[in-house]
Order: C-alpha cells, then structure tokens, then sequence
C-alpha cells in the first residue's frame, strides 16, 4: 500500500415510484466524469463530506463517475444498459491505475425495466472488477432498499439518519471514516440485518419529532459509544416495487455476531410495535378546503401523492380542480408541472392572456387537463439551487401564470419540490399567500409548517399516495402491514461478512 491510499469515487443516485407511469431515461441524469466531481467539494453532499474526510486523512480520492437523478418513474431498459455500462466502465478504467478501496454513493430506491434491483447489479459488477479482497462502503438513503445481493458486496456502509434530510455531507463523512478504517486496521466487520414486514409512512417519521426519530437516536447511540461500526433503520422507498421492498434494521460490529444481532433485534422488535403509528394520517380534499376557507392565516395543502421527491410526476391538479370548483377564495400559489403549458407561455411572452390546459399532461390516467385562460406574468429557465444541498435544479423553460386567485409556477420537467427554492427563483414568496399547496410529504419545519396556521395531508390520488393500499402493489413480499391484515412478525437476524 502507498503512502497516500487511493479511494475510488462513484456515485449513482436515483428514487423511483413504481406507479409513475411515465418512464425515466438516461438524459435524465446529471452526470459528472472524473476530475468534474471536485465539484461537490464543500457542498452538504455525500461526496462533499467524504471528500472533505479523505482529504484530512491523507487518501486521495480516485473520481470514477456521478451520475443523479431526480426521482422519477422506472428507468428505461435502453438508459440503463446505457447508465450501468458508462458506470462500470469508469470503474473499470480507474481500478487499472491502482486503488486501495472503495467509495460508492448510492440511494438504494432505483428500479430499471428489466433490472429491480439495480444498486446490487452495481456492486455485483464493482466487487467482480475490483476483486474480493478490497474494501468497499456505500452510503444509503434511508429510504433505500438495502438488498442480500447488497449486502453480500460491501465492507461497510452508512445510512441518512434525518428526515427530512439533512444530513447528507455528514452520512458520507460517515461512509469515508469507516473506509479509512478499513484501510488502515484490520477490522472484521460482521453485519446483522433484521428484515421487518411492514411499509410505514406519516409525521411520525420525522426524526426530530415522531417516534422514528427515537429509534434513530438509539442506532445512533450504538454508533458513538462504539457498540456499532454503524447502524440504522431503513424504512425503503413504499412506491419502489420491487421484491425486497421492507423496513429493515442493519448493524454492523467488529466482529461481534452476538451484538450486532442483539441490537438488530432489539431495534426491530421497537420498530414493529410503533408500525401503526408510523402511517399517513390524511383529510378529504372536501373538508381541507372547507376549514382553510375559515381560516385567516396561511395554510399548506400538502400534496403527498405527487411527490416529485418520491418519484412523481408532478402534474397533478387534483387540488387546483377540487378549490376551482369549491370557489375558495383565497391568494392560492401552486406548482405544475406541463410542458406544453410552458412552451405556449413561453411562445406567447410575458404579459399575454393565453388559454391553455393544467396538469395531466403525463399521467393521463389518473389526471384530466383542466383548461384556464391565464395570464403570462413571468418566464425564467426554470434553474435554481436547492437550500439545503445547494446543487442545481433544472426545470426546462418555467412559467408564471396568473388566473383569478391563483398563481402557478409551470415547469417543462419533473424535479424536486421538497423546498422553496422554485418558488423563490421565480420571484414568489410563499408567506404572500393564503393557501400554498407543497408536493412533498415533508419539508423542513421552518419552510412552512413554522409560520403556517395549519398544513393539511390532502388524501388524493397519486403515484406516491400516503394511503399505501390504493396504490396496487405485484412485486414486494407478501403479506407486509398495511397492505395485508394479520401480519405476523418474528424477528430474526441474517449475519453477512466479508472476513
């Protein structure tokens, strides 16, 4: 080994929902090659906080390829033939040089036509390149689905602990000092996985406040004190459908089978008790509206069930339809997305009164295009930052439209929508409104629920809808809680190691 260990670097994050109907390509990819990934450095990142930990233990970072996209339907069969290929050939091309170990930065809730489960097919073909003998961590969304085929590749790994999520820089902070570890002791870590049959949604997930975040605080726990190399509670992505979709617990020890399955079972068994409080909790579109109306501060219409952090497609108008036809009265401020929408705002320019059609423009089964005569106040390239992470956002030509009490910010593309950043980077403030409907089951407390007077968990049709049953699950496991009644759980460890 070197004086200065060489890590390989790659990354490839994507979030699917199953019930998108609409597929997601290779185009839809940020993709960043080699040296281009010094980008991330500094940036609340997993890469940025791995880099910034390789740096201080004098590694040097090996850049292979990122590749990220915003959550979207299942991926085509032709972008990830295309995605996985440049992948592992970038891996392949830096492993010649030389490397001493591992980094991959994953979510862990993609799906591709052909392939569910496509990180384990990664890092399958990564652990074949690089031999049987290198270690290698990964990092996870905690609302990643952590597969045995996973498992049986990785040295180690580490998962968000926040939701909503905060902690990305620190998650591969975490991921790159188990690496260091690694590389430099003779370590024997002994993973235990507890797989739980039960979907979980709802408040109480939020880390902060609900009961979930009590159990985190634990895995964290045995973290710091040295029980754990690491530890955490995958709850997966409920609108991934794949076969191993699950809540699951893993913890990883040095060596010590019988800790790492004690707290692995411990946790799981504190999981399951708490699996009904850990779901949605919603209200009819009807009697949302009906109380906003005798409201006088702002309200939040929370539209969970098109998500586009979760893998929708962002073109609902459910809640635009049902207010319209209600005659709520108050200043509304909503986002859409459709393109052709945009396009015809973008032709007409700023000022113009144009008749065009919202929402429905790609799931066309669930959604039907309202028609309006609106006005063009605003056009932009639809480009802005995300506050948290800071990296881009990239929604096509975006326009403002304007008709009666409503204001709607109109993308070409799918993105995300779990902050403000949207509405800020076309000239809106969310606090000049009445009512404000947000397409993420959460966002961080101060963006709105802070100064809002109430925010309602709408109950509406969608590709991520909060009401799990609805949504038609055919690949995960069966029976899971709260898609099948009576369902029984054991919990028993599965050991995995590399030693």
């Amino acid at each position: 080994m070197s004086s200065h260990p060489r890590i390989l670097i790659v990354e490839c994050m994507q979030e699917i929902s199953s019930f998108n109907p609409v597929l997601s390509h290779y185009e839809n990819f940020h993709i960043e090659r080699g040296e281009e990934m010094r980008a991330q450095e500094g940036l609340n990142t997993a890469l940025g906080g791995a880099l910034k930990v390789l740096h201080n233990a004098d590694m040097e970072p090996v850049f292979a390829i990122s590749a990220r996209a915003g959550s979207a339907g299942l991926q085509s069969a032709e972008g990830w033939q295309r995605l996985s290929s440049e992948i592992l050939a970038a891996v392949s091309i830096c492993v010649e040089s030389g490397i001493d170990g591992v980094y991959f930065s994953m979510h862990g809730a993609m799906g591709a036509e052909g392939e569910l489960d496509p990180e384990g097919y990664l890092l399958t073909e990564t652990r074949r390149i690089i031999g049987e003998h290198l270690p290698m961590v990964i990092s996870l969304d905690l609302h990643g689905i952590l597969t045995n085929r996973m498992l049986r590749q990785v040295n180690g790994l580490a998962l968000y602990h926040t939701y909503p999520h905060v902690d990305f820089a620190d998650t591969g902070r975490r991921a790159a000092e188990f690496l260091v570890r690694l590389v430099r002791e003779l370590l024997r870590p002994v993973f235990a996985r507890v797989v739980i049959p039960a979907l979980v949604r709802g408040d109480e997930l939020i880390t902060k406040s609900g009961c979930y975040g009590d159990l985190i605080r634990e895995a964290q726990r045995i973290e710091r004190d040295g029980t754990a190399l690491a530890a955490g509670i995958i709850i997966g992505n409920p609108f991934t459908d794949v076969p191993e979709l699950c809540s699951q617990v893993i913890v990883a020890t040095d060596g010590d089978e019988a800790a790492a399955t004690r707290e692995a079972v411990s946790l799981a068994e504190e999981f399951w008790a708490l699996r009904h409080r850990m779901q949605g909790k919603f209200i009819s579109l009807e009697r949302a509206i009906a109380q906003a109306s005798t409201i006088k501060g702002p309200v939040v219409f929370t539209d969970a069930a098109d998500a586009t952090s979760s893998g929708a497609p962002g073109d609902s108008n459910g809640i635009l339809k049902g207010l319209r036809q209600s005659h709520y009265s108050g200043r509304v401020l909503a986002q859409i997305v459709d393109p052709a929408a945009a396009a015809a705002a973008h032709k007409a320019g700023v000022g113009a009164e144009i008749a065009v059609t919202l929402g429905g423009a790609l799931d066309t089964t669930r959604y039907s295009p309202m028609p309006v005569i609106a006005r063009v106040r605003l056009l932009s390239d639809g480009r802005a930052s995300l506050e948290t992470m800071k990296i881009g956002l990239d929604a096509g030509p975006t326009a403002v439209l304007t008709f009666d009490n409503y204001t709607v910010v109109v993308f070409s593309r799918t993105l995300s929508l779990f902050d403000r950043a949207m509405y800020y980077a076309n000239g809106l403030d969310p606090r000049d409104f009445d009512l404000i409907v947000v397409k993420s089951p959460h966002t961080e407390f101060h963006m709105y629920d802070a100064w809002v007077e109430n925010n309602f968990n709408i109950d509406i049709p969608g590709a991520t809808s909060a009401n799990l049953p609805t949504l038609g699950h055919t690949h995960c496991a069966r029976p899971i809680f709260p898609l099948d009644e009576n369902v029984t759980f054991t919990p028993q460890a599965v050991l995995y190691s590399r030693l």
